[in-house]
C-alpha cells in the first residue's frame, strides 16, 4: 500500500508540473497562475477566472483533465483507503488482542518495558513462556509490537490495566517500573486483585527492599546490587564468574543449569538420587533441591529421597536437561 501511495503521489506531482509548464508556455500565464489553473482543473473545481484561450491550450486542457483528474481521484482514494484500513486494523487488532488475553491463564505480566523489562520479555519469549506487557509510552509500545509481544496500552498502576492484562488468572507479575513508589503501588494492587499471584519486583534504592517485601513482593532484586557483585567477582573470582555465566547463559551449548520440577507420577518421584540414576542416564549433576516449603538442600547425598513437588537444580548439557525434564513431568 505504501509503495502504491508513493507512486500515486509521484504521478500527481508530475501531472501538476506538466500542467504548470504547459499553461506557462502555451497561454503565457505566470508560473503561479499556471499552477493555480492546473490545480483547479485537475481538482474539477474550475472557477473560470483563468482558462485556456488558444486552441493549443484547449487541447492541452483536454488531455490534462483526462490524465490529471484520474490521477487526482486515484491518489485521493488511496489516501482514504490507507486511513480507513489503518483505523480498521487498529480496531480489529485491539479486539483480537483482548480475546487472546482473555483466554490466557498462568501467564506473567510485565509492568514497564524499559531496558530491563525488554530483556525479561526476550528471555520469556525465547523460553516460550506466555506473558503480557503493560506499557503507556507510545514509542515503547511500537517497539514491543514490532517484536511481536502482547501489549496492553495503559498505566500499570491502574486497576483497569491489570485486570485487562488478566491479573486474576496470572501466575506472576514482574514490576520493573522506573521508581520504587510505582512498583510498591503495583504490588499492593496486584495482591489485592489476586492474593496468590507471584510478585517479582525491581528495587532502585537499597532501603526500599524491605518495604516492597512487606507490601507483598515474593522476591525483590536490585540490578545495581547484582551488577556490582558480578563486577567485583570478575576481579576477585574470575573463574567462578566464568562458570556462572556459562551455566546461566541461555544460548550456552556447553553447560546449562536448570530448575526441574518433579511432578506427580514422575518415574523419579519416591526414589533416592542413587536409585534414579540421573547421573548415569542423563549425565546431570543435582547441585541442589528446593522443597515445597522453600527450604534449600545443597549438594544432596545419594540417599536423598526425591519427592513430588521438589525442584531439582540440575547441571549438564542442554539436550540432557530437556530429556530429564520430560521424565520429571511424568
Amino acid at each position: 500500500m505504501n509503495k502504491k501511495l508513493g507512486i500515486a503521489f509521484a504521478m500527481l506531482f508530475l501531472t501538476v508540473m506538466i500542467g504548470t509548464t504547459g499553461y506557462h508556455f502555451l497561454e503565457g500565464f505566470s508560473i503561479f497562475e499556471s499552477l493555480y489553473l492546473t490545480v483547479v482543473t485537475i481538482s474539477t473545481v474550475g472557477y473560470g477566472d483563468y482558462y485556456a484561450r488558444s486552441t493549443g491550450g484547449m487541447v492541452f486542457t483536454i488531455f490534462l483533465i483526462i490524465a490529471g483528474v484520474g490521477t487526482m481521484f486515484y491518489t485521493a482514494s488511496l489516501v482514504a483507503e490507507t486511513i480507513v484500513e489503518g483505523r480498521l486494523r487498529a480496531i480489529m487488532g485491539k479486539g483480537k488482542l483482548k480475546r487472546i488475553i482473555k483466554r490466557m491463564k498462568n501467564h506473567y505480566i510485565i509492568c514497564g518495558c524499559g531496558r530491563i523489562g525488554f530483556l525479561i520479555c526476550r528471555e520469556l519469549a525465547a523460553e516460550k513462556v506466555p506473558f503480557v506487557v503493560i506499557e503507556k509510552n507510545p514509542e515503547v509500545i511500537q517497539k514491543i509490537e514490532d517484536e511481536g509481544f502482547l501489549c496492553c496500552h495503559g498505566d500499570s498502576t491502574s486497576d483497569k490495566s491489570l485486570i485487562e492484562a488478566g491479573i486474576k488468572r496470572a501466575k506472576g507479575i514482574v514490576c520493573v517500573l522506573p521508581s520504587d513508589a510505582e512498583n510498591l503501588y503495583v504490588i499492593l494492587t496486584a495482591k489485592e486483585l489476586n492474593p496468590d499471584v507471584f510478585v517479582l519486583s525491581r528495587s532502585e534504592e537499597e532501603q526500599s527492599e524491605h518495604r516492597l517485601l512487606r507490601a507483598g513482593a515474593d522476591r525483590v532484586i536490585s540490578p545495581y546490587t547484582l551488577g556490582g557483585m558480578r563486577m567485583a567477582m570478575a576481579i576477585l573470582r574470575p573463574a567462578m564468574l566464568d562458570f556462572i555465566e556459562i551455566t546461566t547463559r541461555r544460548q550456552s551449548l556447553e553447560l546449562r543449569m536448570a530448575e526441574v520440577t518433579v511432578c506427580d507420577g514422575s518415574v523419579v518421584a519416591g526414589k533416592t538420587l542413587e536409585e534414579s540414576e540421573i547421573r548415569q542416564n542423563y549425565g546431570l549433576i543435582i547441585v541442589a533441591v528446593k522443597k515445597d516449603s522453600g527450604k534449600m538442600v545443597f549438594n544432596p547425598a545419594a540417599s536423598y529421597l526425591i519427592e513430588s513437588g521438589d525442584k531439582l537444580i540440575a547441571l549438564g548439557e542442554d539436550d540432557n536437561v530437556m530429556r530429564f525434564t520430560k521424565v520429571c513431568v511424568g
